[in-house]
């Protein structure tokens, strides 16, 4: 099972680049989220000087609920949910986050685009 997972996951991510060096194999990963008392999977993360934190891992939702992701970048770039096509401009300092519901199933990388990072993977299921 985890290999159709991470095969599908590659399938994904090919289409914007390649990975950053702050991408994490399934399985030796962590999650970056917590869930909120109403079941939302809340993820704050932080670039500052190319790098990552907490370092990239999986968000783990179950279908249908609510998903809340907050960046703070050091520099200006473009936040993007793949699968669910959300984006958001990204201003140095300035904490943007993104909420969608997790409809969709599979694994969804967030990424920013200009530095090409891996923030974190979205696993829907």
């Amino acid at each position: 099972m985890r290999r159709a997972a991470w095969a599908a996951a590659a399938v994904l991510l090919a289409g914007c680049g390649p990975l950053s060096d702050t991408h994490h194999v399934p399985g030796n990963s962590h999650q970056v989220a917590t869930s909120a008392p109403d079941g939302q999977a809340v993820a704050v993360i932080t670039v500052a000087g190319g790098r990552v934190s907490p370092p990239s891992g999986w968000l783990e939702v179950a279908q249908g609920r609510p998903v809340s992701i907050t960046v703070t970048s050091d520099v200006a770039d473009e936040l993007h949910v793949h699968g669910y096509d959300i984006e958001a401009e990204l201003r140095p300092g300035v904490p943007e986050t993104v909420r969608f519901t997790a409809d969709l199933t599979g694994v969804f990388e967030v990424e920013t685009h200009r530095s090409r990072l891996v923030l974190t993977q979205v696993a829907v299921r």
